[in-house]
């Protein structure tokens, strides 16, 4: 294997290699490995880890605080970062750079996939077929013949829990502003603009700065076709899943432009997006992501780079996930009323003065911004004198914008929790197999539109990937 520091991507591919080999490397059962199973529910479940690097640690870092897991094994095949990811976890966990050590293990319950995309899905097929339930980073694939094939192999192991990580699905912000949606609360919801802006001149990001060895390097795999779906992968795929959730459907289709304008060091992933994506009953969501800007314009310019904003007829929310330092916030604005002109039998209409475009939009939010409440300011009927009356100085606060009203907790750690929960109760995970599936399509055509200049449907999809079948030996295939 070649040296840490220069690692190729051949040497990961390599690594993870084909199927057959893990399934001989895992004990079988008649002929098949055994699902993991979590006898009790307050055993925690045993996990290993594949890919500590940044997003690998990052999530060490939360689950070292959940008691429903245990860290068992960690996987890399960079020495730096196996010792990065046993300090973050802080316990003795056995170590590999081969995964399939990890996946022989009979003690390992679940599976983390947290390595860079273009090996997400050898991994996640291999883990499934070891008999572990995995948790997989986004995009849970990253070829069309990927789509396919995890779907079927799915199917097969339907007792294992799968899920993708998209954290928005478990934020309590976005659960309520989906409730607000369904419940018809914003009217008719049409339309969502999302945007992800970064300024990656000023503030330089190291996971997409290119290192030497350009596309040998896999550490350089972000700003490379070869491992990577760009923007569009690591940062749209988390905001079209909202879409997705919002209006209850995937798009019809997609259209966009793609650039690459100032990043210009060797990499052939754009640095700039934008994207339109078309649903059923004329819904529509605008995308932005550029790498010269981090400026957010909604919560008064407030937070930097990431949020949506989803309109309808009644009314407008702003959200945002936020960060660890940042945490969720949402903001709900009220349509105008509706204007009802009121004449009496036999009147004569009054005529109104012109009035123009212009100056009607200072009406607009003229209700304000109504921060979207947590559960710790509901009333619950069981406060106290004292309780009731801090909850009632706390809301008005936060509606006057005094206070800012955040998540509680972090949906990262909600997420990860969750999955623990799947593990053991077998039930479906909010951000499950077809939600996975959805938000890489998304991507892959996605990028297929801004390459080729076109509007790309989302059913093209059901033919992508798949093998044009073979004549019989002996027979021609004839025109119909």
């Amino acid at each position: 294997m070649a040296q840490d520091h220069h690692l190729s991507r051949r040497d990961l591919l390599k690594a993870a290699g084909a199927a057959t080999a893990v399934a001989a490397a895992v004990p079988a059962l008649e002929g098949a490995p055994a699902i993991q199973k979590v006898k009790a529910a307050n055993d925690p479940v045993q996990y290993g880890m594949i890919g500590t690097g940044s997003r690998g640690t990052y999530l060490l870092k939360h689950l070292k605080s959940i008691d429903s897991g245990r860290c068992v094994a960690l996987c890399d095949i960079k020495q730096e970062a196996i010792d990065k990811g046993v300090a973050t976890i802080g316990n003795s966990p056995k170590t590999f750079k081969d995964y399939r050590e990890l996946l022989a293990l009979k003690d390992v319950d679940a599976v983390f996939v947290t390595t860079p995309l273009f090996v997400h899905f050898p991994l996640t097929r291999d883990a499934l077929m070891a008999g572990k339930h995995v948790f997989c980073e986004k995009c849970l694939v990253f070829k069309p013949e990927e789509v396919h094939a995890l779907r079927a192999l799915a199917q097969e192991h339907s007792k294992q829990t799968l899920q993708t990580g998209l954290q928005r699905r478990y934020s309590y912000f976005y659960q309520t502003v989906k409730q607000m949606v369904d419940k018809g609360i914003l009217g008719n919801v049409h339309h969502i603009h999302a945007q992800w802006h970064r300024n990656m001149i000023n503030k330089p990001s190291a996971l997409w700065t290119m290192k030497p060895g350009g596309e040998q390097n896999i550490a350089n795999w972000r700003v490379f076709r070869s491992m990577s779906g760009g923007l569009t992968a690591e940062l749209t795929s988390h905001q079209v899943d909202v879409s997705d959730w919002m209006f209850g459907s995937s798009p019809e289709f997609v259209m966009g432009l793609g650039s690459l304008d100032t990043l210009k060091d060797g990499r052939n992933v754009y640095d700039n997006v934008q994207l339109i994506y078309k649903y059923p009953n004329g819904q529509k969501m605008t995308y932005s992501s550029i790498s010269t800007n981090q400026f957010l314009p909604y919560f008064n310019g407030m937070r930097p780079e990431m949020g949506e904003i989803i309109m309808g007829t009644e009314g407008t929310v702003e959200i945002t996930v936020g960060d660890d330092k940042a945490p969720c916030i949402a903001w709900w604005y009220r349509e105008p009323p509706k204007t009802v002109d009121v004449t009496k039998p036999g009147e004569k209409k009054k005529e109104e003065p012109f009035v123009a475009g212009a100056t009607m939009v200072a009406s607009g939010g003229a209700n304000g911004p109504i921060p979207i409440m947590t559960g710790d300011l509901q009333f619950t009927g069981k406060e106290g004198f004292f309780d009731r009356e801090v909850k009632f100085a706390r809301r008005w606060l936060t509606a006057k914008g005094v206070m800012v009203q955040e998540e509680q907790r972090n949906p990262v750690d909600v997420e990860l929790e969750s999955f623990f929960q799947n593990c053991r109760d077998g039930k479906r995970p909010r951000a499950d197999l077809e939600t996975g599936l959805a938000d890489s399509v998304a991507v892959i055509l996605s990028n297929l539109a801004m390459d080729e200049g076109r509007r790309v449907y989302f059913n093209e999809i059901d033919k992508m990937g798949r093998e044009e079948p073979k004549p019989a030996a002996g027979k021609k295939l004839t025109p119909a």
